[in-house]
């Protein structure tokens, strides 16, 4: 759903026809993306969390804050993000998710394993973008996220979240589900729940709600209408450079498909 506030629409196209889709056209392929793609989905949770430590209270003592409805629309919004139903029954974010169904599907978890061990060591996310093993375009990727969270101003971030990611997800990710539906395999069983999960979720009610909290942040206040603006086609070029990068990686990518692959994995974009 569009906003008259904030023109997007010339990028959301550009993300929705992107090459990317047709590229990845078999299963080693799509591999090669998860392996790049899982760094978005650990970068949505931290523009999700930077929302909530804002518009609510994690401090103790507890003290309520000033939109008891903004409040609630982004703790809707966590509870299902940190600890969702995943396929066992049990309860994981999307992110832990997204690392089942790579493992299950055989992608590379190396580069995203070590880049939360560089985190939990104590590096910064700076100092562990600097990983020699991330692929192409990630550190750029993050790196603008984690501006957009550092500058503290959470209609900015609001902006980010709902117009740069809850926007534009289900439009990328049922380029996906189509083409997983072709192929008869329990690897990727995992990765086609969290597909169907995700689009479910951010057009049932994550959508509707982050775009009703960047109306409140905003409210009339036309410049902060213009900076919102700004940062959701920022965050929108952001990942054009991360869908083109991940393509290149896949085209010059020698790796011959394992035997097992099926040939039948052609997105129409």
């Amino acid at each position: 759903m569009s906003n008259p506030k904030i023109r997007t629409d010339d990028l959301l196209d550009c993300i929705r026809l992107h090459p990317l889709y047709k590229g990845v056209s078999d299963e080693s392929r799509l591999r090669v993306f998860m392996r790049a793609h899982v760094f978005a989905v650990w970068d949505f949770q931290t523009l999700l969390k930077s929302l909530q430590q804002v518009l609510t209270c994690v401090d103790t003592p507890w003290l309520p804050t000033a939109d008891p409805e903004a409040r609630r629309f982004i703790n809707e919004i966590v509870l299902e993000e940190e600890s969702d139903l995943a396929p066992a029954g049990n309860h994981l974010s999307h992110f832990e998710l997204y690392l089942e169904a790579m493992q299950q599907c055989g992608a590379d978890l190396n580069p995203i394993y070590s880049f939360l061990a560089d985190l939990r060591s104590g590096k910064t996310v700076d100092e562990a973008l600097q990983n020699p093993i991330l692929p192409k375009g990630v550190a750029k990727f993050v790196k603008t996220t984690m501006d957009i969270v550092d500058s503290r101003h959470v209609h900015k971030i609001a902006a980010a979240f709902s117009f740069g990611r809850e926007e534009v997800i289900p439009t990328m990710f049922r380029n996906f589900v189509e083409g997983l539906t072709r192929i008869e395999s329990g690897r990727w069983s995992t990765f086609h729940y969290y597909l169907v999960r995700h689009i479910d979720c951010d057009e049932g009610k994550h959508g509707p709600f982050s775009r009703l909290l960047v109306n409140r942040l905003c409210g009339d206040q036309e410049t902060l209408w213009k900076e919102a603006e700004e940062i959701a086609r920022t965050s929108l070029k952001a990942r054009i450079d991360l869908w083109d990068a991940i393509l290149s990686d896949i085209l010059s990518n020698q790796t011959v498909a394992r035997s097992e692959d099926f040939q039948t994995f052609v997105l129409d974009a």
